[in-house]
């Protein structure tokens, strides 16, 4: 196995949400990653302090990321990852807009600012790939699929120049039968859950309103190149200190060379 790869939207610090407000929910949060022990964990909604919060309770991760208004300011599409294994190399951001090269930009009719954290990765044994972290627009279809063609067309770039591999994690906020899923199964990119359509199984809902239960679709995805393959794929729906520690359930994939 290459590495071990959760996505997990956080739902960034609301105190409407009452009892399942940040605070109450952190050490839970803590605890599924400290369960599944992923290698790496891209997150969405994160905000700097609860990244540091995290990071109080993680000690064996170290973490990359800015906010999408630019520096601390927004939401995280932070890259977590496991220090005692894995060695970040080159990183960087970009904003889902006509400037990407500016953090803070709207384009395409999008709601929010979006963006996308990359970063290398070298492991001791000598194993390397890349990581790509969005989380795109849960209102705007243009933004939702510009979005996604300027990723793939600088994961293409950056595949071109490197050769590496590429792991993609996100909140995408669209069904698999939307125009963002294949695009990029069209491109050769493999979606994890197609490991358990190989098996006839549903994949069920990966939103859930902090109300729990799978019957729907899921919008949470992880893909990788097609120099990679999946091993499995886990959608964890289970409760932590009687919680769920986030309104979307955390997906985890074991991922391999092909």
């Amino acid at each position: 196995m290459l590495a071990k790869i959760m996505t997990f939207n956080l739902r960034y610090n609301e105190p409407s949400d009452g009892d399942n407000a940040w605070p109450f929910r952190v050490s839970a949060v803590a605890e599924v990653i400290k369960r599944h022990d992923p290698d790496l964990i891209g997150i969405q909604e994160g905000l700097h302090d609860m990244l540091t919060d995290l990071e109080s309770l993680l000690p064996e991760y170290a973490w990359i990321g800015e906010g999408r208004e630019g520096g601390k300011q927004g939401e995280y599409t932070a890259i977590f990852y496991k220090k005692n294994k894995w060695s970040a190399g080159s990183a960087g951001h970009f904003s889902l807009s006509e400037t990407p090269e500016q953090l803070g930009t709207k384009s395409w009719n999008t709601s929010n600012t979006r963006m996308c954290t990359w970063v290398t990765f070298k492991s001791q044994a000598g194993a390397e790939f890349a990581a790509f972290n969005t989380h795109l627009d849960h209102i705007s279809e243009e933004a939702q699929q510009k979005g996604m063609e300027l990723i793939r067309e600088r994961m293409k770039q950056f595949r071109a120049q490197t050769g590496l591999p590429v792991v993609l994690t996100g909140d995408f906020n669209v069904e698999p039968a939307n125009a963002v899923i294949q695009g990029l199964e069209q491109e050769g990119y493999r979606n994890a859950y197609s490991v358990l359509h190989l098996e006839n199984k549903e994949v069920g809902a990966t939103f859930h309103n902090f109300l729990g239960g799978e019957s729907g679709e899921p919008i949470d995805y992880i893909f990788v190149s097609p120099d990679l393959q999946i091993q499995n794929v886990t959608v964890d729906r289970e409760l932590y200190g009687g919680r769920y520690p986030s309104d979307h359930y955390p997906v985890i994939a074991e991922v391999s060379p092909v």
